[in-house]
């Protein structure tokens, strides 16, 4: 609910710090003293487009701040706060404050954090519902009316809508299917085609990587070819060196006894013809593992150009071409297996289709017989607000398929006649400001366990209407009230003797400046502002001693 009003420097009001409770709020005061002045301030936090005649002349901008307190967030303020990332923690309080500059630019907050006035919009509906004299919002705009029906009717809309997303699933799974088969129907040929040539390829993955590697080591072997033929040519020849080392040390062999540096030597010469030999078996082993066919060569080089040239084709990877034969193979298989599996998810599609049908002829089966019992409700609460000659009708119109939705198949819209043999119409065709504000008082005490906005405020219903009507009008209004908060401007003394919180609202002047202030009345203020409604500027005893009866009335 509404706990804290604060405005500055809008249109008359230089500083006002207003506290709320729930229960019934009134608010009154002479005609121009400012009433409208709260409301147009409230309307900023609500997301009202910023007009900049709303800044008091002489200052640069003017500031709402509204707060709200709740023992856990409603639905729809819950979920617009987590989509535009804002977390509240548990018993926080939501502050909104607008900012508008004379100039015309405004800033808007919440708790703190810049946002957009959308937002403030689109938190609006479950914060604050106003009914006033040409309100376009609420009970008046018939988008709500279908889920106030159901509220009331009790009609299971969460099984509706489970129904309306099974069918909508099947439906596109349908749609996705038959696309895909139209798609590749479209292209068999090329399909059975490209599928051909990969498949007379038979690529494999990593064998780019393989035979590029294999190529190159071809192409070192062809390189070195050369120089390990001329040296094996200079080492296996018999004046090679390993023969000459061989030659000198049976030589040396012979004579090594004479000496020992002789002896010496020969060890050094063993030793240099054990490491030419392993030098001959190492030359050996390399040209082997260097040899290779050069047709070997020549198939790598053509396999390689081969994969390339297909993978450029189909613009992908090498390595990518298994999985393109195998994603070819299925658009292939989905054409040739595709009519099958579109019968199974036909017949799926028309099971989800006859249970969503099934369960919204539920749904209107439930609407029909509670909006007879809402009629008959609404019907009960006009002739007291002396709208005894209107009539209220729920309207129910059924909706062309392509309507349908997840909550069924059914428009609903409230409807009213305000005289004998006058046509229904909308709520918002209604002529009178006065009527329609009493024919939303009396639809709202209908739906009263059906729960709304957190703070409703109505503005001069009673306008037009006093004695009896008054009296009813200001009856239904703590009856609403009891359960939440409910705010009301009002000039109806009978009205204001029923609110729980009494606010006076004036306006004074001191030389060129002209201020409006609000005033939390006491108990003998209440008495002394009900009297001045009931007898003007001058407070008779008579009215001081009425005053005293209606509030000991209530």
């Amino acid at each position: 609910m509404l706990t804290r009003l604060a405005i500055r420097n809008i249109v008359l009001i230089e500083a006002l710090d207003l506290a709320f409770a729930r229960g019934l709020g009134v608010l009154t005061g002479e005609t121009g003293a400012g009433k409208s002045i709260l409301l147009d301030a409230l309307g900023l936090v609500l997301g009202d487009r910023a007009d900049s005649a709303l800044v008091r002349a002489g200052t640069e901008q003017a500031s709402v701040t509204a707060a709200f307190e709740f023992a856990a967030l409603p639905e729809g303020v819950a979920a617009a706060l987590d989509e535009a990332g804002i977390a509240i923690d548990p018993g926080e309080p939501l502050l909104i404050r607008r900012v508008l500059r004379a100039d015309g630019g405004s800033k808007a907050f919440v708790n703190d954090q810049p946002v957009s006035v959308a937002l403030l919009r689109a938190l609006a509906p479950a914060l604050v519902e106003l009914h006033g004299q040409h309100d376009e919002r609420g009970l008046v705009n018939p988008r709500g009316h279908r889920a106030l029906l159901d509220r009331f009717a009790g009609v299971d809309t969460a099984g509706l809508e489970r129904a309306w997303a099974e069918w909508a699933r099947a439906e596109a799974q349908l749609a996705e299917a038959r696309a895909a088969v139209e798609a590749a129907k479209a292209d068999q040929e090329l399909l059975i085609a490209h599928l051909a040539e990969l498949a007379a390829l038979d690529p494999v993955a990593g064998e780019e990587e393989r035979l590029a590697l294999a190529r190159a080591e071809m192409q070192k072997g062809e390189r070195l070819a050369g120089d390990l033929a001329a040296l094996r040519h200079l080492w296996e020849g018999s004046d090679s060196p390993l023969a000459a080392l061989r030659v000198a040390a049976r030589r040396l062999d012979r004579i090594a006894g004479e000496h020992p540096l002789l002896g010496e030597a020969l060890a050094a010469l063993d030793r240099a013809v054990i490491e030419a030999s392993e030098a001959e078996e190492r030359l050996a082993r390399a040209a082997e593992a260097l040899a290779h066919d050069p047709l070997e060569l020549e198939r790598a080089e053509a396999r390689l150009f081969d994969l390339r040239a297909a993978a450029r084709k189909h613009r992908c990877e090498v390595d990518d071409l298994p999985e393109l034969a195998r994603s070819l193979r299925a658009r292939l298989d989905a054409i040739e297996g595709g009519e099958a599996r579109l019968d199974a998810l036909e017949a799926a599609a028309r099971e989800a289709r006859a249970a969503y049908v099934a369960r919204a002829e539920a749904a209107r089966a439930a609407r029909r017989a509670g909006a007879a019992r809402l009629d008959a409700a609404v019907a009960g609460e006009l002739a007291p607000l002396k709208l005894d000659a209107a009539r209220f009708r729920t309207a129910l119109s059924p909706l062309p398929e392509d309507k349908w939705g997840p909550a069924g198949m059914d428009a609903v819209e409230f409807l009213i006649a305000t005289n004998p043999g006058a046509d229904f119409a909308p709520l918002g065709k209604i002529a009178s400001g006065g009527e329609l504000s009493r024919f939303i008082l009396a639809l709202k005490v209908a739906l009263a366990e059906q729960g709304g906005a957190a703070t409703i405020i109505f503005d001069e219903i009673d306008r037009g209407v006093g004695g009896a009507v008054a009296s009813a009008i200001g009856e239904r209004l703590a009856r609403l009230a009891a359960g939440g908060q409910l705010l009301a401007v009002t000039h109806s003394p009978q009205v204001a003797a029923r609110g729980t919180r009494h606010y006076l609202i004036a306006k004074s002047s001191s030389g060129t400046v002209t201020k409006t202030s609000v005033v939390l009345l006491d108990a003998e203020g209440r008495r002394q502002e009900i009297a001045r409604m009931l007898s003007g500027a001058e407070v008779t005893p008579e009215a001081r001693a009425q005053a005293e009866r209606l509030l000991e009335g209530v």
